[in-house]
């Protein structure tokens, strides 16, 4: 039985065969919208009235731009997928080779701790707002920990179903999510002081470009997972399709998210600088809105999560780890969880760490996208047997197991991304310069990363070595060191 087919999605990282590729380039949509239905739009918009200083046409100007270029991106990557067959970081083998896709392997594995643990702070927190809303419960340190076990548990169960899941479950959370959504929106509109809106100055020119780099960040680290969600796509599946599918699932949300986020800010100015990024809805809305609305935002940040962890056991796979896709998304949920607490318990701003984590994690991307979209533009299918040999006769060994080429390119846009960037807690020398004043860092690794790998002598794959003995080659995902 195709793997796809049962209950519990079984295929690891191995390509699917074309006899297996029934997706259609529509059901992008859901799963791009699911991947956006966050309450944390409604708060990174109000921050970009609060700390930004923009006006709500700026803000315009910012939530249609942020998922265009992001999740532009998104579906340019996501074309491999309905090439190879195969999870990013699978493909990524066939770029950095066998043994240096482990680096940029294991940044993007430990970058999704740090997306997972804030969906699951974020879900908890909307637990709790319902809990207070209907029951007068007020939250404490051991309702923390439940509602966190809770919300990582479920993420854990759909993650683990696997792909189908993911798909029933997004395609319920849109309608449900973007009926709500306009009732909400109608209520704003009802409600709104709009002299008070539409009155506010406009901000500066680098804040607003800043702005497109901070909710472009959330869709930047979607990149590498893009063809995770294609992969069941047949190969005559249109990319253009592809691209414009990915874009406007996303925008459909985000769009209107980030505006309601900056419409609220303004009766609310204190809303981006609460440690609970949540319960403002519950002080705004209605009860009878914001509990169903909170209940579905619940939700989408479940499927958000669980998309995450549907990717990271692909990408603990390609590091080594001898599991089931299904079970190697535990060891993220484990990480969430404790991760989770101290972020709920310990830290002092929410909208703080989210911010900084958001701006590293794009720099951190940002250099992997570089060199995989130039090496997307060379080549036009991947070697399946290749992709899965992680011994010296695969095709993709290259020199040692490392191309070299792509290994000093993504190292290189690593260190020029980090020298532009400023967070809470870091500065980047060249962060006062005009890249870094505007957030562009993470388009410095881009084009850095990509202008060297382009320049570099391409990588030549050199004929496979003669077979070696049956009992010392090992299972596909291991890496022979």
């Amino acid at each position: 039985m195709p793997a796809e087919e049962t209950a519990v999605e079984t295929r690891g990282l191995e390509p699917v065969p074309d006899g297996e590729r029934g997706g259609r380039v529509r059901e992008l949509i859901p799963t791009w919208v699911a991947a956006n239905i966050s309450v944390l739009l409604l708060t990174m918009g109000a921050g970009l009235v609060i700390f930004n200083k923009l006006n709500i046409w700026q803000v315009l100007v910012v939530a249609v731009a942020a998922p265009a270029v992001s999740y532009g991106l998104v579906g340019l990557i996501s074309i491999a997928g309905k090439r190879g067959g195969a999870p990013g970081m699978a493909l990524s083998r066939a770029v950095f080779g066998q043994r240096g896709n482990l680096f940029p392997g294991a940044l993007i594995w430990v970058a999704r701790w740090g997306w997972e643990t804030i969906n699951a702070v974020s879900g908890a927190y909307a637990v709790l707002t319902v809990l207070d809303l209907l029951f007068g419960i007020k939250s404490n340190t051991a309702l923390i920990v439940v509602t966190l076990l809770f919300f990582v548990g479920c993420t854990f169960v759909v993650s683990g179903l696997g792909i189908k899941a993911l798909r029933v479950c997004s395609t319920w959370s849109t309608y449900l999510f973007g009926a709500f959504s306009v009732l909400v929106l109608g209520y704003l509109l009802f409600t709104t002081d709009w002299s008070a809106v539409l009155g506010k100055p406009a901000g500066s020119t680098a804040m607003m470009v800043a702005g497109i780099g901070t909710i472009a960040a959330g869709g930047i680290s979607w990149v590498p997972s893009g063809p995770d969600f294609t992969r069941y796509l047949p190969r005559t599946a249109s990319a253009k399709g592809v691209v414009g599918a990915t874009i406007g699932g996303a925008g459909v949300v985000v769009l209107p998210m980030v505006l309601m986020g900056a419409v609220m800010a303004v009766g609310t100015p204190d809303l981006a600088g609460t440690q609970d990024p949540v319960s403002f809805i519950g002080e705004l809305l209605p009860t009878w809105i914001a509990v169903p609305y909170l209940l579905i935002a619940l939700l989408g940040m479940l499927l958000i999560n669980s998309m995450s962890m549907y990717s990271a056991g692909f990408t603990a796979q390609t590091l080594g780890i001898r599991v089931p896709r299904a079970w190697a998304v535990s060891v993220n949920a484990v990480i969430s969880l404790v991760f989770g607490f101290l972020l709920m318990v310990v830290a002092t701003s929410f909208f703080g760490s989210f911010i900084s984590f958001l701006t590293l994690l794009a720099v951190a991307f940002s250099a992997w996208i570089g060199v995989f979209g130039v090496d997307m533009l060379r080549r036009t299918s991947y070697d399946g047997p290749a992709l899965l040999d992680t011994t010296r006769t695969s095709a993709y060994w290259y020199r040692g197991g490392f191309a070299w080429q792509a290994m000093t390119a993504w190292g290189l846009a690593l260190v020029v991304g980090t020298l532009f960037t400023k967070v809470d807690w870091f500065t980047g020398p060249l962060a006062t310069t005009w890249i870094g004043e505007n957030g562009l860092g993470w388009v410095a690794g881009i084009l850095t990363s990509g202008a060297l790998y382009a320049v570099l002598p391409r990588t030549a794959s050199p004929a496979p070595a003669e077979p070696e003995p049956a009992a010392g080659r090992e299972p596909a995902g291991t890496l022979s060191i």
